[in-house]
């Protein structure tokens, strides 16, 4: 995400300057080094910190700054890949495990937000939209899917949806274990209880290289000051070289609305989170000042200038489905944004080691779900910077999806 590609609205809520920080002003040795102070950093800084951990965390911006700040947050179990396709790519039993990992993880996200004092944590039921005839009969099946391995999940036909909400559609599957949240919040949240902890957060420092060594590793920063660690957590998102990203992650653009406060949501007055099957999606939820967020549009990256000129032409496109989703209600724009985020061929993030043996971690939450799978890679780093091992890691092992 970059600043200048319209206003993201969590920085208007919360203001830049909380997330600004102090720069590395000496070299630090800390058993683990977290880059990245986004949403993955702070929940990774957090539970090593609760786990004992001294911790040492560098951005090159501020706190939240980059993609967290343009993140809509939905929070659900769902995941890009459906549960039925992701069975047929991975097994069943582990596609399962998978979806169950991110709805225990939602709940994990509820009770550290009530700690914060809230964090915008709101919970809500999740409104899956069949967007064809041909959809309509993957979402039944789905539908059956998931309430055979335990998930929330109803379907609900096309004159149902329209006489409750006024959403036009061939059918949805219904979740009653969604939620939102103010990323921003959350991450400036736990990187201040972080800090109280012992950890320090260093800000307009970047990470310029980085070595291995028997003892530990070296982290090279742009302060000219160097990091010693026992362990390094990369958490930079989309922004890891290009050489590590390759064969892993497809990288998109993707864009996003806040409309001005509106008095009512006519229909749609438990404010569900709203998303559709088609491929790519739009999505829409509410704010606790009562706007609509909308969300999607995405297009493959290429740069951050591109995708950013892209921005005026995007917004009429949103303005255009938000009017087709919500046709009773009059609403106008007040932020627009562009983030861009990276998708996997099984919508799973990556957590762990490139390599056996290596003390350098990754925690990449690709994927229209990452604070979810924020919160989740943070328990298998809190078990692998601690010397003990998660039955779960192999889900998410950088390597699965070699030859695929």
């Amino acid at each position: 995400m970059n600043l200048h590609s319209g206003s993201p609205f969590w920085l208007i809520r919360n203001g830049l300057l909380a997330g600004e920080g102090t720069p590395l002003p000496h070299d630090e040795r800390c058993e683990v080094a977290i880059i990245g102070a986004g949403v993955t950093g702070a929940l990774v800084a957090d539970a090593l910190v609760a786990a004992g951990r001294d911790v040492v965390v560098l951005d090159r911006r501020g706190a939240g700054l980059g993609s967290t700040a343009a993140s809509t947050a939905l929070l659900q179990y769902e995941l890009d890949v459906d549960l039925c396709d992701l069975g047929g790519m991975i097994g069943a039993d582990r596609a399962a495990r998978a979806f169950q990992l991110c709805h225990g993880a939602i709940e994990r996200l509820e009770a550290l937000s009530r700690e914060l004092g809230g964090c915008g944590f709101t919970r809500r039921s999740s409104l899956y939209l069949a967007s064809s005839r041909r959809d309509r009969t993957r979402l039944m099946r789905e539908t059956e899917v998931r309430q055979g391995v335990g998930l929330p999940a109803a379907w609900w036909p096309e004159d149902r949806v329209l006489t409750r909400y006024g959403f036009a559609s061939h059918g949805a599957i219904l979740s009653t274990s969604a939620a939102e949240l103010d990323p921003l919040q959350l991450t400036r949240g736990l990187l201040a209880r972080s800090a109280a902890g012992g950890a320090r957060v260093y800000s307009r420092t970047a990470m310029t290289e980085y070595e291995e060594s028997g003892a530990g590793v070296v982290v090279g920063t742009s302060r000219g000051h160097e990091v010693r660690a026992d362990r390094l957590v990369i958490a930079m998102g989309y922004e890891v070289p290009a050489s590590l990203r390759r064969g892993l992650v497809v990288l998109n653009s993707s864009y996003a609305l806040a409309s001005e406060v509106v008095d009512s949501f006519g229909m749609w007055d438990d404010r569900c989170l709203v998303w559709e099957s088609a491929r790519p999606y739009c999505y829409l939820r509410t704010t606790p000042d009562n706007r609509v967020l909308i969300g999607g549009e995405d297009v493959p990256f290429r740069d951050p200038t591109r995708r950013d000129r892209l921005l005026p032409e995007k917004r009429k496109r949103l303005e255009r489905h938000r009017t087709r989703l919500l046709p009773g209600l009059d609403l106008e724009t007040a932020f627009a944004w562009a983030g861009t985020f990276g998708e996997t061929p099984d919508g799973l993030p990556y957590v762990g080691s490139a390599t056996d043996g290596s003390r350098t971690l990754f925690a990449l939450g690709y994927g229209g779900n990452g604070v979810v799978f924020s919160a989740i890679a943070a328990e298998l780093l809190v078990d692998a910077c601690c010397g003990g091992s998660n039955p779960d890691a192999e889900l998410f092992a950088l390597d699965r999806n070699e030859g695929v």
